[in-house]
């Protein structure tokens, strides 16, 4: 699984979530949002007075980063939630231990990533390549079949978790493992988490690299990373009003990936772009993809 044509632009992806979008799961899901983002800014708002003016643009624009690319993995959860056909009410808790999974995973890869980099400099000019390569990817992806949808069914990452366990296709409550014959068997609900998991680590191969273009200060690269994942579980929710109709989201992600890549590469040579500049070029680019979005969708239905 790649992080490549995972927006998707047709609104039938989301008929698994028709319940969802009942007044007040939406509306705990929108506060629920909202309370994060406030939480992440006060946060950032604590850096600066603790840190720094700097340290605090770094941490906002980390978050800014992470946040966008963090929006690839709500479109996969909806994909292996239709695949395995989780029901709503179970799917709060794939979410959770994705959520600690994802926790875990990242401080590993962020204290490898920034040991790499200290001890072998040359590691700099490696994440730029991923990052220009996975920018380069989605941007040829979105130039053709723009109505393709993966099958998940032939999806390395599903058939690596089906073939761990004795598996059933019956889902038993909300638990991850149930007696089928005598034989513990993992049910779909293990199966979908599992999936949930090893699709993170694949994402965070470049979206903790694009951190890494913002800054290397460990602290910030972490908090920035949990205070981005950590509102995913209602961003997820909320998405699935207005996602299909974000087409320019994609694009502006991929150019912030192209920017990072070209920055790291450019900080390799001695050539510094200051914090300022990347937390104004970041935001500007996913507030234009957002905005034309938008502006398009008005003009469409008008």
């Amino acid at each position: 699984m790649s992080r490549t044509r995972l927006l998707p632009n047709s609104s039938s992806l989301f008929s698994s979530l028709e319940d969802a979008k009942d007044d007040e799961i939406y509306n705990t899901a929108l506060t629920n949002t909202f309370i994060t983002v406030i939480g992440s800014s006060v946060i950032g708002l604590l850096i600066w007075f603790y840190q720094g003016a700097i340290p605090c643009e770094q941490f906002f624009a980390s978050y800014l980063v992470e946040q966008a690319l963090s929006l690839d993995n709500l479109f996969v959860f909806l994909l292996l939630f239709k695949y395995f056909e989780v029901p709503l009410e179970y799917q709060s808790r794939v979410l959770n231990w994705g959520f600690y999974g994802a926790i875990v995973m990242r401080f590993i890869m962020i204290s490898l990533g920034i040991a790499a980099i200290k001890s072998f400099r040359p590691v700099l000019v490696l994440f730029a390549g991923i990052l220009v390569y996975s920018s380069g990817k989605m941007l040829v992806d979105m130039a053709g079949d723009e109505e393709e949808e993966e099958d998940m069914s032939d999806n390395a990452i599903v058939k690596f978790s089906k073939n761990l366990f004795p598996t059933t296709d019956k889902f038993d409550g909300d638990r991850f493992f149930s007696q089928v014959n005598g034989v513990q068997s993992a049910t779909p609900m293990l199966l979908c988490m599992i999936a949930v998991e090893l699709s993170d680590l694949v994402f965070a191969v470049d979206s903790i690299p694009a951190v890494f273009g913002v800054t290397l200060d460990p602290f910030i690269v972490f908090v920035s990373n949990i205070c981005a994942i950590s509102g995913l579980r209602s961003l997820y929710v909320v998405l699935s009003e207005a996602a299909s109709n974000l087409k320019y989201l994609e694009p502006a992600v991929a150019v912030v990936l192209l920017f990072i890549g070209i920055k790291l590469l450019l900080e390799y040579v001695g050539i510094d772009i200051s914090t300022t500049v990347s937390l104004c070029v970041v935001g500007a680019l996913l507030s234009s993809g957002i905005g034309l979005s938008v502006l398009t969708q008005e003009k469409e239905t008008t």
